[in-house]
């Protein structure tokens, strides 16, 4: 190729790429991911961020390279504009991801990162679950009614035969319609509730909390719970008490000892060291630790989202839809 000769990328909007991605396929990209993470295969900077204070907006960069099986490059870029929708018409966060071609960097996608990244933060609890939740789980406590918490829902559904979700959220309305949603998509049984459901087997939290909103005083034996919501050293869902009485599995230390305030406000109240996380995710995969080692034991994995995630499942995506001939093809 000429230096200046056009370039064929292919544009994909959010039908495309839920038309092509399931959550099965997303689960299993998504733990292979972690395993090429865990065998240092995955070349992966924290994210940047970069802050637009005059115009109330967040600009976040996560690249990275998956080297191994899977082979992929991509960058997403997320922003968080809390005006946008009063003042723009558009939503809050706004997600794009860029696929490039690892042998030569040219940019072969652009897709919407919103669906990825929904798909890709369920699919990473689903992994987790299969390591840490009990077989015989049953009932789902979920905090949150947005969008990730249905796609955590639709994720922990695929690797446990969940036989009903008790949902909470601020706004009841919320609630109730992703219980009517999410019950019949799922042929399963879920409740909006008025309570904060900790008498469960899973507990999932995919809120935008800043303070706690699960008391580990409450917590059962044997309980597996899944933090997402929360990626900010001064922000958390889970209480101090919460992460002292759990196996704590995490999806990257590095990220979570300078992202997770979950992690990070414990540590500086002298509760916990980090010595107090028991592994990282990629490590279960392999093996090199055990998941749940038995049936009373409070499981926990806290994850601040990865951009090996994303790359992994943009280029399932790209390829997907690239073989199916979903998309615009347009030279740049």
């Amino acid at each position: 190729m000429l230096c200046g000769e056009a370039v064929m990328v292919l544009i994909l909007d959010a039908q495309a790429v839920r038309a092509v991605l399931s959550m099965k396929d997303c689960i299993d990209i998504v733990e292979k991911a972690f395993a090429e993470l865990a065998l240092s295969n995955v070349v992966m900077p924290l994210r940047s961020t970069m802050r637009m204070a005059r115009h109330d907006g967040v600009s976040l960069y996560m690249p990275a390279y998956v080297g191994g099986q899977i082979e992929a490059l991509a960058c997403k870029i997320v922003t968080v504009y809390k005006s946008n929708p009063a003042k723009f018409n558009l939503p809050t966060i706004l997600g794009t991801v860029l696929v490039q071609n690892p042998r030569t960097g040219a940019v072969e996608c652009i897709m919407n990162g919103g669906i990825v990244t929904a798909m890709r933060t369920g699919a990473v609890s689903g992994v987790a679950a299969k390591y840490l939740a009990r077989k015989n789980s049953k009932i789902v406590g979920l905090f949150g009614a947005g969008t990730q918490a249905r796609t955590q829902l639709e994720a922990i559904s695929e690797v446990v035969q969940v036989e009903e979700c008790l949902v909470y959220d601020t706004s009841p309305d919320a609630a109730r319609k992703l219980a009517n949603d999410m019950s019949s998509r799922l042929a399963i049984k879920v409740a909006a509730v008025s309570y904060k459901p900790v008498d469960v087997d899973i507990i999932l939290t995919a809120t935008t909390a800043t303070s706690p909103i699960l008391d580990g005083s409450k917590l059962k034996e044997g309980t597996f719970i899944s933090g997402v919501g929360s990626h900010a050293p001064d922000s958390r869902e889970l209480d101090t008490e919460t992460i002292k009485k759990s196996k704590l599995v995490v999806d990257q230390r590095s990220a979570c000892l300078a992202e997770a305030g979950d992690i990070l406000i414990p540590i500086k109240e002298g509760a916990i060291s980090a010595d107090h996380i028991y592994a990282e995710l990629g490590e279960l995969i392999l093996k090199k630790k055990d998941g749940r080692t038995d049936e009373k034991e409070i499981t926990l994995f806290k994850s601040v989202g990865l951009a090996v995630q994303d790359a992994a499942t943009a280029e399932l995506v790209y390829e997907r839809a690239s073989t199916a001939g979903i998309g615009v093809q347009v030279a740049l």
